[in-house]
């Protein structure tokens, strides 16, 4: 008999306070009774890596596991090394020193969040205290990105998709996507600047917890620039939780598990 279970995956900090709002949005899932679901890190986190998780689902009884990965771009490279290791993909794209992990259950790979409304909704809602005059203000949505081919042109597409839903959301009059790796926001914000003087510059982290690149990368980068900034990641929010839900419940429904309500 199939038993169902959910292994979320994230990078993983040597940061508890990034460590516990992942956890607690991980704990705030809400699936039906007798479905385990188990917060696992690529790394760092000692104990609660992923072949930890795999093994605490397994000795549950569990051979399906529907895996969340809890990153924010497809075009990470992450994704692709884990999807390599869980046998999602035969090889992986990049050279990797990930092995396979052991397992006998069966995996069930879902998306990361890319440009998913609700986390647009989320992103607004954390930098909406800034807007004063949304006709007159330029968002500016910084993602960590890659120099990777392919995998730059992912983080691309997801963050402007995303930036188009929050332009809407917030009346923007303009909205533009930046990346740390390659570094974009010099130029970025002189373009800006030359186009559009008159403008403020709302600068909107799309990262999953706050931390070293929200707290010294960006403001570091922005040097020398004027622009407003919270620093606010999407942790903490509820809709984190419903985000992981909805990629959870398309699984479980097409394998006869639960009806879609």
């Amino acid at each position: 008999m199939r038993k169902f279970g959910v292994l979320v995956i994230s990078h993983g900090s040597r940061s508890a306070e990034w460590v516990r709002l992942v956890d607690e949005a991980v704990a705030g899932v809400r699936l039906d009774e007798g479905i385990p679901v188990v917060s696992s890190f690529l790394e760092i986190v000692e104990g609660r890596l992923i072949q930890d998780g795999i093994r605490m689902l397994e000795a549950e009884g569990v051979t399906d596991i529907v895996v969340v990965p809890l990153f924010v771009s497809s075009g990470s490279t992450h994704i692709d090394e884990i999807s390599y290791a869980l046998g999602v993909i035969p090889e992986p794209n990049l050279p990797t020193d990930m092995v396979p992990f052991e397992r006998s259950a069966a995996i069930h790979f879902t998306s990361p969040i890319d440009d998913d409304p609700d986390i647009a909704r989320i992103v607004f809602e954390k930098v909406r205290e800034l807007s004063v005059q949304p006709d007159k203000e330029i968002l500016l949505l910084v993602g960590h990105g890659s120099i990777e081919k392919g995998f730059h042109l992912r983080w691309k597409t997801g963050l402007e998709r995303l930036a188009a839903r929050l332009k809407e959301l917030g009346g923007f009059d303009e909205a533009d996507v930046s990346m740390l790796l390659p570094d974009q926001i010099p130029w970025k914000m002189k373009r800006w600047r030359k186009l559009k003087p008159e403008h403020r510059v709302i600068v909107a982290p799309l990262f999953l917890s706050e931390g070293y690149f929200t707290k010294q990368v960006i403001p570091s980068r922005m040097e020398g620039y004027e622009y407003r900034y919270n620093g606010q990641a999407m942790l903490p929010h509820p809709l984190v939780s419903r985000w992981m839900e909805n990629q959870i419940r398309p699984v479980l429904a097409a394998n006869g598990v639960i009806t879609m309500r």
